[in-house]
């Protein structure tokens, strides 16, 4: 990962701003007990090992009573533990595209995981626009950018997140990583150079802020595709915390 801990340094001096690179923060008690949740599916806590959502939550910001724009939340993993996380007092947009909202039974899980918790509103919204009832301190998206970049919306996404956000607000941005392939690897390995990724918020508004190794893994070698059975669930990924100039 030294690569792309590299260019967060490079682009936060070139935007005066003062990026670092860190290992995650501890986790508050109150993220302790949203991962320690009872009514986490068996299916999610299997995986917590190597997604360390208590450590991901900390570093991205999310705290009690904050708004969160959770892009493409997909089995809603991190959504449970957001909502936890922001209590009574916070709220959780789960923005999914018109596509899924279209599909017959596109929304069945998310819907049913925000009648579990009264904190979360699914929002059908194209993600190039973002319409949301108010702004937000955290917008994030974990292993979709990817994908963006494939569908070519990453610039429109980097304006819409900025717009959705209060100033000094926090853009989480957590991918498989591929350091120096750009984004030629995200259709065949779907994987993305997370420098690729600087170059697309920076140019959008944002500063880096930091980035974590909490999820590296040096012996992954960036050759695989992310579900090759040598490398499922056990990918070099990279956390980086873009934020919204106050």
């Amino acid at each position: 990962m030294r690569s792309s801990i590299v260019a967060v340094a490079l682009a936060a001096s070139a935007l005066g701003g003062t990026a670092c690179a860190q290992s995650a923060p501890a986790a508050s008690a109150v993220i302790a007990a949203a991962v320690a949740d009872s009514a986490r599916p068996a299916a999610d806590t299997a995986r917590d090992a190597n997604r360390k959502p208590a450590e991901t939550v900390a570093f991205a910001g999310v705290r009690p009573g904050a708004k969160v724009a959770e892009l493409a939340p997909g089995g809603g993993y991190f959504t449970r533990v957001i909502a936890k996380t922001v209590g009574t007092t916070g709220k959780v947009y789960a923005l999914v595209s018109p596509a899924q909202a279209q599909r017959p039974g596109g929304l069945d899980a998310i819907n049913a995981l925000a009648a579990q918790y009264g904190n979360v509103t699914v929002t059908p919204t194209d993600y190039t626009a973002m319409t949301l009832p108010e702004k937000v301190d955290v917008v994030w998206t974990t292993e979709n950018w990817h994908d963006f970049s494939n569908a070519g919306t990453t610039p429109g996404i980097a304006k819409a997140a900025f717009d959705a956000l209060k100033p000094g607000g926090v853009f989480y941005v957590q991918d498989h990583s591929a350091p120096g392939t750009g984004t030629s690897a995200t259709q065949t390995l779907h994987r993305i150079d997370p420098a690729a990724v600087i170059a697309v918020l920076t140019a959008a508004g944002f500063v880096v802020d930091a980035q974590s190794s909490h999820l590296a893994n040096p012996a992954d070698d960036h050759t695989a595709a992310v579900r090759d059975g040598s490398v499922q669930g056990r990918t070099d990924k990279f956390a980086i915390r873009f934020r919204k100039p106050a």
